[in-house]
């Protein structure tokens, strides 16, 4: 995408309230088990809950779930084809750069390969496929007063080269 095409701010004629989040994502996968084996062993979410073999709710802290996984209408099935329209990617927000360090460093050692990186100037992001083809983004933002700025202090952001070997080098220590 070229900076050209940004649109920098419109604001919405009715705003939603100041502190609205995205709350959790919920995605129909093929295979539970499959779908497990990424989210909670190699990414590290919890298990929160489960309907039998059918549903599973994840969560990073305890929250009653960040991520849901269902089979209800896609066992089975298959991705959607390329060009269709979806969703793109789901985003994580990691707290700081050394746990997305030490993302990076459990997606290379399980030898899963990435999509891209890139360094946006307000953050950092590692891309990759689940295992139903799902774009996911693995991210850190930076501290708002680091955030690249135009002379008219609009967001100057960008999509430059992440340096992986310097992100593992930051990596929080794995636990003993």
């Amino acid at each position: 995408m070229s900076a050209a095409k940004l649109v920098m701010l419109e604001n919405a004629p009715a705003p939603v309230a100041p502190r609205t989040r995205i709350g959790h994502v919920h995605l129909k996968v093929a295979d539970l088990d499959r779908s497990l084996a990424f989210y909670r062993d190699l990414l590290g979410f919890s298990v929160t809950q489960r309907y039998g073999a059918q549903a599973v709710f994840l969560s990073a802290d305890g929250y009653h779930h960040d991520i849901g996984l269902n089979t209800w209408e896609s066992k089975g099935g298959s991705p959607p084809p390329s060009g269709t329209t979806g969703l793109y990617h789901t985003a994580i927000l990691y707290p700081d750069r050394g746990s997305l360090g030490a993302a990076l460093r459990r997606l290379a050692e399980a030898g899963v390969k990435l999509d891209g990186a890139a360094d946006h100037g307000v953050s950092e992001a590692l891309y990759l496929t689940d295992p139903d083809g799902n774009g996911v983004e693995l991210y850190r933002d930076r501290p708002e007063a680091e955030w690249p700025r135009n002379p008219d202090g609009t967001l100057a952001m960008s999509n430059k080269h992440l340096d992986l070997e310097a992100l593992l080098a930051d990596a929080t220590p794995k636990a003993a």
